[in-house]
This record gives C-alpha cells, structure tokens and sequence, in this order.
C-alpha cells in the first residue's frame, strides 16, 4: 500500500511503532486495502464504512456478515496491520497502482482527464521496465466528501502500451459522468499482471500502430538515461497559469 502511494523514483516509509502503522492505514480508502475488491468496497460503503479505519473499527461479526467469514478476518486483520503472508523478494506484483491527489477538489473534466493521463503514462512505463503486461485496470474516483466510485474493465488483450491504456482508462472515466463532481483524487490500478514473454499481441497492417510502438520505446529509453517525467505526453501536463 506504501508503494503505491508515491509516483515513480520516489518511496512512502512508514515506522513499525502500531502508531505510525495505524497513522498510515487508517485513512487510506477500504477499496487500497489488499483483498478488498470493487464489490467489497462497494458492499461496505453502503454501510458508510469506506477507510480503513473504519474496517478496524467494525465489530469483527459484523465484517464477517458482509464479507463472509474468510474475508471478514482477513480485512479486520489487514486494518490492524496484521497480515501473515511470507514476503518473496523476487515474487512479481499482481497489480500496479498509482494516485493523483489534486490541490483542490476539482470540478474540470479537462484536468481530471489529464491526471488520467499522466497516471497510465507512469503506469506504462513502470510495466514495460518491468516486462509485465496488464490484464485490466480499475479506476477509483475519491470525492470531496470523501465517498468513491470504483470502476474494473479487463483489456481485449494483455498489454502495457500506454495508448491502449489511456483510451480504457478514459472510457472508464466517462462512463462515470463527472461533469459537475469535486474530484479530490484519482486512482488507477493496473491488475492481473504477468510477464510480457507470455502475452501475445495481435498483430495488425496499422502502421501508425507501429510508430506509436516505435516512439513509446525510444520514449522508454529516454526516460531511463535521463530521469522519470522528462518526457511525456503534452496532454498530461497542466498549462502554467
């Protein structure tokens, strides 16, 4: 959940002291805790639970009636900040996420489709120097009232090029119909990772397919010799005021 905080290059360290560990779990959104899905998160907001805190705090019958026995010990556990899986160093991530927290609650669709933007040219990134390919994303909408909105749609096929991903994560976004919401932030995870070597990529006569393809690679490498965030879609930057 750390990690998934800070953009890329950058790091989120919390204390081991169960005060710092509960500073940091007890805000964060239920549907950021591992193994609480879109249906979980949805299931428990409708009951006004919607952080984490909030799981820690809801009586461990109650979880369980909501969210079975299973999964109700493992979202009160994980809210404590106890979880007993071993730690694999070398395991790869099932999923990838990133966060884009405005400076104030938002009301322009522009911008929160730009936000968009930048996320899944991050997110792309980080996969394809990973060599791992997304199955799907799922968008999550945190409002001004603090309430969320959380949308999944798996990809035709396993990918991690960054315009294939754009135009899912702003259908997504659409669909959602913000025209008049105060947006605090957005969320966007990409899930059901697996390595590239195994995906299979249908291949087309679109040669602008191709140099996209092409363009995204020497992109890649430019970011790599040079730093993150030095080149990127124009889009994805807000116009200085």
């Amino acid at each position: 959940m750390a990690a998934a905080l800070p953009p890329p290059g950058a790091a989120t360290i919390v204390a081991t002291t169960p005060y710092d560990i509960a500073a940091f779990l007890r805000p964060q959104q239920a549907a950021a805790l591992p193994g609480i899905g879109p249906a979980a998160a949805r299931a428990l907001g409708r009951l006004g639970i919607t952080t984490v805190g909030d799981i820690a705090d809801t009586p461990l019958a109650t979880l369980q009636r909501i969210l079975g026995v299973a999964a109700g010990r493992q979202a009160h556990d994980r809210a404590l900040g106890v979880d007993d899986r071993p730690i694999v160093p070398t395991a790869a991530p099932r999923s990838l996420g990133l966060s884009h927290r405005f400076d104030h609650d938002e009301l322009d669709p522009d911008q929160h489709h730009r936000a968009i933007l930048g996320l899944t040219e991050h997110i792309g990134a980080a996969l394809r120097g990973e060599h791992q390919v997304a199955q799907g994303l799922t968008l999550t909408v945190t409002y001004a009232d603090r309430s969320h909105t959380t949308r999944t749609r798996s990809l035709a096929e396993p990918t991690a090029h960054t315009p294939t991903l754009a135009a899912m994560a702003r259908d997504l976004l659409t669909v959602l119909g913000l025209q008049r919401a105060r947006v605090r932030s957005l969320s966007l995870r990409a899930e059901r990772l697996q390595p590239a070597e195994t995906a299979v990529h249908q291949l087309t006569l679109d040669a602008a397919d191709d140099r996209a393809r092409d363009l995204e690679a020497a992109l890649d490498r430019a970011r790599s010799r040079y730093r993150s965030g030095i080149v990127g879609s124009a889009a994805a930057y807000r116009p200085a005021s």
